[in-house]
């Protein structure tokens, strides 16, 4: 297996790297790893047409689901 090295990442970063393994029991190795199989490794998300095919996917789940007002959340975070 391949290794590669990641140098001068910014604090805050390793620490939401961190806390995201946390969240999903892993250690931060397996965390990364994870991150970054996951990521694309062609221009999939550049890809215009793909991308309106994802969009009308996503827009096709909603038909019909009531969507609440997002000033209500807004209203609530801001009262906490």
């Amino acid at each position: 297996m391949a290794q590669i090295i990641v140098r001068n990442l910014a604090e805050e970063t390793v620490q939401r790297l961190k806390e995201r393994a946390k969240e999903h029991h892993r250690s931060l190795e397996a965390a990364v790893r994870s991150i970054l199989e996951s990521a694309p490794v062609d221009d999939e998300f550049l890809d215009r047409a793909a991308a309106i095919r994802l969009a009308n996917d996503m827009r096709a789940e909603l038909v019909g689901k009531i969507q609440g007002d997002s000033a209500d959340l807004i209203g609530e975070e801001r009262d906490r």
